[in-house]
């Protein structure tokens, strides 16, 4: 996924990484250079819907757009994790 909006700056990787430990979500998170956050996440449509959920409840977060594309699971993830 590719998030814009008031995405960097506000606590967003650290929300989505708390979100996907409370909800079993692996994957990563990461800044882009052009103010977005891209971001790879692993689980059931319900976990990952929830977990956009958790975030945007935040005061700080606005996600005006996202970008998505599934995407082959990879079997290697453990975890969530901030790049």
């Amino acid at each position: 996924m590719i998030l814009s909006g008031r995405v960097q700056g506000v606590g967003f990787r650290y929300r989505a990484k708390y979100a996907a430990g409370t909800l079993g979500v692996t994957g990563w998170v990461k800044n882009q250079w052009d103010g977005t956050v891209e971001m790879e996440a692993q689980g059931t449509i319900e976990q990952i819907n929830k977990m956009l959920t958790i975030i945007n409840q935040s005061e700080y977060i606005v996600i005006d757009n996202i970008e998505q594309k599934e995407i082959e699971p990879e079997n290697n993830d453990t975890g969530f994790h901030v790049r």
